[in-house]
């Protein structure tokens, strides 16, 4: 093996500080969960030119988030990811409540016990796992990917302006963290997910609103020994006078996190807490557990942060009151977002739906699928969850801070220990990331005329998985894992009692020059490469005919013209969760329901809906030529 053929430099020599090209389709900016998300996405495009750069000379090792909601490993399984992750890190299955003693408030005891998630709620647990493995996982998935992406480490953002014409007019200056060396770049568009401190979002002159609460909260990453009877569950622990801790195992059996109270600051005097040292903050956790001993044998990561909730007025280019005469070219996303305390676990979680929700957008109007257009509702969509997650910290943090209720003193006020176990379990469907709702502010998301058709598969919701069978070969599987994260739509028909108008929208929409899938399909594409339609059908497997498939169901595919047999379900009978009844699905009527690229319902149908299912779709994607479709018939 050769290096230094250049001079040398520290570090692994297998990283290598690659020469950026002068133009580009995509710039991130940032290898955060954000970049690293949309650039996976985006990375299964070799068509999309695509480069994320960050400052840093390799990847993350060690520390910052490491809570994973169920939403975001619903999410991994679209890339392929989830069985590794379930694997290797903490399934949260209990969370339990701790308070002063009644008799003794020096010490403290269990009072509650529950389940962290509700039963029903994801296919996937809650889990905990280092940031630095999560993002490792998108990065292999991106250098095994059809464009073999990598990230340019050593190259920190310097600023980039936006010219009002030309193909590529996103102007971008870089800089060699080593050399100190300055690159100039033009893109299509920009991405900044460079954290609380974005260059990128000072670049185009967004700003953040909100406030630093005046609290200070330590965390560290630790191996130790203790009697805590409680050290392998998630735990809220509230003492007397010491403060409070929670209290996170970590994944491979003997590592904890502990975020630890530390009290108000001073306002004038911000900067106080860097001073404050890891023996300070593992000597007040030692209080806050008394009568228990905390032995820390070895500390992994430390950090000392203050809370604040703030959100950025808009998180893209244009200004508010140009809206309607100039499109997007610069993003961000993530913590140059939304900043906010990390004990609900939201912030990774969320910044990740960030880079999900703008990758498959980016993609769709970069491969001439969708009308540029389509950019503008990423702000319109994610703002609104990021102001939610704002307010739903807020209320949080003031709850996790502060001291429990004394029912001696009342007057002194605090937190009942009952109150925040209730506020926990009532926000479980939040923390566990499935809550997110995209009303029809944008044409994403229809009304919800006809939700009755599938109550259970919310419009604006993500789509919510549940058991069955495919047809073709009885493997029992979730329904939600057919959906890739590959820019394509999903039309997902569940079939009417009597099969007719199920068969007559598969003739419809492989045969008709009206349908949207014959519409939106450019030459040469399969036919699933936009829009796929998947089919459920009343019947358990073995009383049905693959040979008596619609053609849309079994389409041709490849330079071959291979039979696609994945395409069609039944009911998983055997477990007893028929998802015609699970669902909430019309048996007499049946249903179509669409799914977005990032798995979001964006619209409920009857089957025969032809004419709203084409407007749906005309109102952002663009006609292609007219090219015949492998099926057979």
């Amino acid at each position: 093996m050769q290096f230094y053929l250049n001079g040398y430099r520290p570090g692994d020599p297998d990283i290598h500080l690659t020469d950026l090209p002068d133009t580009m389709d995509v710039l991130i900016v940032g290898t955060g969960p954000a970049g690293m998300l949309l650039a996976a996405q985006l990375a299964a495009f070799p068509g999309v030119a695509t480069r994320i750069v960050e400052r840093r000379e390799g990847p993350l090792q060690v520390g910052q988030a490491d809570g994973v909601a169920c939403r975001t490993v619903e999410t991994f399984e679209a890339f392929g990811l989830s069985e590794k992750l379930v694997r290797e890190a903490y399934w949260v299955n209990e969370t339990v409540f701790w308070r002063p003693s009644p008799e003794d408030r020096s010490v403290i005891v269990r009072t509650g016990r529950v389940q962290d998630t509700e039963d029903g709620l994801s296919e996937f647990p809650h889990l905990i796992v280092n940031q630095a493995r999560l993002l490792s996982y998108l990065e292999e998935y991106m250098a095994k990917s059809p464009s073999r992406l990598a990230p340019d480490y050593g190259w920190e953002f310097v600023t980039l302006t936006v010219e009002t014409e030309g193909e590529y007019p996103v102007l971008a200056t870089l800089e060699n963290v080593r050399t100190r060396a300055r690159k100039t770049v033009r893109a299509k568009y920009a991405v900044g997910c460079d954290g609380a401190r974005s260059r990128v979002r000072d670049a185009i002159g967004a700003v953040p609103r909100g406030d630093f609460a005046n609290h200070a909260w330590g965390v560290v990453d630790m191996l130790a020994v203790t009697n805590f009877p409680d050290i392998r569950l998630k735990a809220a622990i509230q003492s007397a006078e010491e403060g409070n801790i929670l209290l996170i195992p970590r994944e491979g059996g003997y590592m904890v996190r502990l975020y630890v109270d530390l009290g108000e600051i001073d306002p004038a005097n911000r900067e106080a807490i860097r001073a404050i040292t890891q023996e300070q903050v593992i000597e007040t956790a030692r209080r806050v557990l008394h009568p228990y001993t905390l032995e820390v044998r070895d500390v992994a990561w430390f950090a000392v942060y203050q809370v604040g909730q703030r959100v950025t007025d808009r998180f893209d280019d244009v200004p508010a009151d140009r809206t309607g005469d100039r499109l997007p070219r610069v993003f961000i996303a993530g913590d140059a977002c939304h900043t906010h305390s990390a004990k609900a676990g939201q912030g990774m979680n969320v910044s990740l739906q960030d880079g999900y929700n703008l990758g498959w957008k980016l993609a769709a109007v970069l491969n001439g699928h969708a009308a540029p257009d389509l950019l503008r509702t990423y702000t319109i969509e994610r703002h609104a969850v990021a102001q939610v997650l704002i307010d739903f910290d807020k209320e949080w943090s003031k709850i996790m801070a502060s001291p429990p209720r004394d029912p001696e003193h009342p007057e002194r006020g605090g937190v009942d220990p009952e109150e925040l176990q209730t506020y926990f379990t009532k926000s479980g469907r939040y923390t566990a990331g499935v809550g997110t709702h995209y009303p029809p502010a944008t044409y994403l998301t229809a009304p919800a005329t006809h939700q009755a058709l599938a109550s259970g598969f919310p419009i604006g919701m993500r789509f919510h998985s549940a058991p069955v069978v495919r047809l073709a070969d009885a493997k029992p599987m979730q329904l939600g894992h057919v959906h890739r994260a590959d820019g394509a739509w999903r039309i997902y028909a569940f079939a009417d009692a009597a099969g007719t108008r199920f068969r007559e929208l598969m003739l419809y929409l492989g045969e008709n020059d009206g349908s949207p899938v014959r519409r939106f399909t450019p030459e040469g594409t399969d036919i699933d490469g936009v829009i796929d339609v998947r089919g459920i059908f009343q019947q358990g497997h073995r009383d049905l005919k693959v040979e008596t498939l619609p053609p849309l169901l079994l389409p041709r595919k490849g330079r071959f013209g291979l039979i696609d047999y994945e395409k069609a379900f039944s009911p998983d009978l055997r477990g007893g969760a028929d998802i015609f009844d699970c669902r909430g699905l019309d048996r007499v009527a049946g249903a179509m329901v669409v799914v977005r690229p990032d798995q979001f319902v964006a619209h409920v149908l009857p089957l025969d809906g032809y004419e709203a299912l084409g407007e749906f779709f005309g109102r952002f994607m663009m006609a292609q030529p007219r090219q015949p479709l492998q099926i057979d018939k």
